[in-house]
């Protein structure tokens, strides 16, 4: 194994970038969480696999595909679902399928919780994260997002169905 040379190493300038960037996401990130959980009683696990359920065709997905979906190990997401069928958030079931897997589906209380979630999230996003940039920065921003995504091999933009909505209705989600 070679040694290092300075050219292999960010410069001083470069990691108090790396610092400053990690330090203030997790701050903003954990803001957002806190937000979440006193307004809506969801953690931000919750909130995720209710998202990826609620956009699902017919609300369900196997439980192997929702660990993808949301880059959960199978273990973490299986306690996890457990914890939300306990407060009828989802319903497990046999998958007809594969008799070794499960189907994750999202329940009526799972779906009223989540459109209740989802317009104080979203306003919680807009003024911890977005309110704190010019449109420019944001673009900026959405750029060097898209750079490092493609760097580290994934889509240069999270899927469009996270991002969207527009089908929400604010009488349901206040």
């Amino acid at each position: 194994m070679g040694t290092s040379t300075r050219h292999d190493l960010p410069t001083s300038e470069e990691l108090a970038i790396w610092r400053a960037h990690i330090e203030t996401f997790l701050i903003v990130r954990s803001r957002i969480e806190a937000r979440l959980q006193q307004n809506s009683g969801l953690s931000s696990g919750d909130y995720k696999v209710l998202l990826a359920l609620s956009e699902a065709e017919g609300k369900a997905l196997r439980a192997s595909e929702l660990a993808a979906q949301i880059e959960w190990e199978r273990s973490r997401l299986s306690g996890h679902l457990g914890r939300m069928e306990n407060r009828r958030l989802v319903r497990r079931e046999p998958c007809a399928e594969d008799a070794r897997g499960s189907r994750v589906c999202l329940t009526d209380e799972g779906a009223r919780a989540f459109r209740a979630s989802t317009l104080p999230h979203l306003r919680a996003i807009k003024e911890l994260f977005v309110d704190a940039f010019t449109p420019e920065q944001l673009a900026h921003l959405g750029e060097a997002a898209a750079a490092l995504r493609g760097h580290l091999g994934l889509d240069a933009h999270p899927t469009p169905a996270s991002t969207n909505h527009s089908d929400l209705s604010i009488g349901e989600a206040s």
